[in-house]
């Protein structure tokens, strides 16, 4: 594994190699962003839900799965999960039981631990899978999913898990009520969302970093409805990203 890096919250994230990107927004904080960007507005809108299906893209470090957990648990809410996520790195996820993750996922460790050995971990209340292999083949093979974390690395280096086709793969395997979370505010992505059949808002839940929520059905939220026609027609240059 390579050298764990500190960020702003004092919790622990890596940087990729690959990709040539830090796992998380180092002036942000590796749990912060993931409550922040991910959980906390995804399960304010699902706060009267009883069970939920999250597909978490891609898995990672495992923040916003055991973020989901911790939150749960810390709010005592009454919700079943079922966390579906797919990762190419498996050597990454089976380093995991020695990651030095923040004393917040303490109680949870358990989990950790297990999904390292396994890749996989269930309960009464909760059920995880984690899949090595193609994010875009994996996704072909589920539905009825309730949440979608939209946290692929950045559609600079990673365009396959921001295009048309790809959101269309995620459209379909969504309920009607489901919604996507995602950092990126970039039009293109957002076109790329929009072409695919889902309806655009945006959120700032910290108060200094906008971000998006997408959702299959158009509702009235408490989020800033984002008419992409209208982007389209005063920015003729910004294309959605295909294949």
């Amino acid at each position: 594994m390579n050298t764990p890096i500190q960020t702003i919250d004092g919790s622990n994230t890596l940087f990729s190699t690959k990709y040539n990107q830090h796992f998380h927004d180092l002036k942000t904080g590796a749990i912060q962003e993931s409550l922040n960007k991910h959980v906390i507005p995804a399960l304010t809108l699902k706060k009267d839900a009883k069970v939920l299906k999250i597909l978490d893209i891609c898995f990672g470090i495992g923040y916003n799965t055991f973020s989901t957990i911790y939150y749960i648990l810390e709010n005592n809410l009454d919700i079943s999960l079922e966390i579906y996520s797919p990762e190419l790195d498996e050597e990454l996820v089976r380093s995991l039981d020695k990651f030095d993750f923040p004393r917040e996922f303490e109680k949870i460790k358990h989990i950790i631990d297990s999904i390292a050995k396994t890749l996989s971990y269930e309960d009464e209340k909760i059920k995880i899978k984690v899949f090595i292999g193609d994010a875009r083949k994996y996704i072909q093979t589920i539905e009825e999913i309730d949440i979608v974390y939209q946290d692929a690395f950045s559609s600079d280096v990673n365009k396959e898990l921001w295009s048309v086709e790809y959101f269309k793969d995620i459209y379909k395997l969504c309920k009607n009520d489901a919604l996507m979370t995602t950092y990126s505010i970039s039009t293109n992505v957002r076109l790329s969302m929009y072409e695919a059949g889902f309806f655009i808002y945006e959120i700032n839940p910290s108060g200094n970093r906008k971000q998006t929520i997408a959702l299959k059905s158009q509702k009235n939220i408490k989020a800033k409805y984002i008419d992409m026609e209208l982007k389209k027609s005063r920015n003729k240059e910004a294309q959605a990203f295909h294949d």
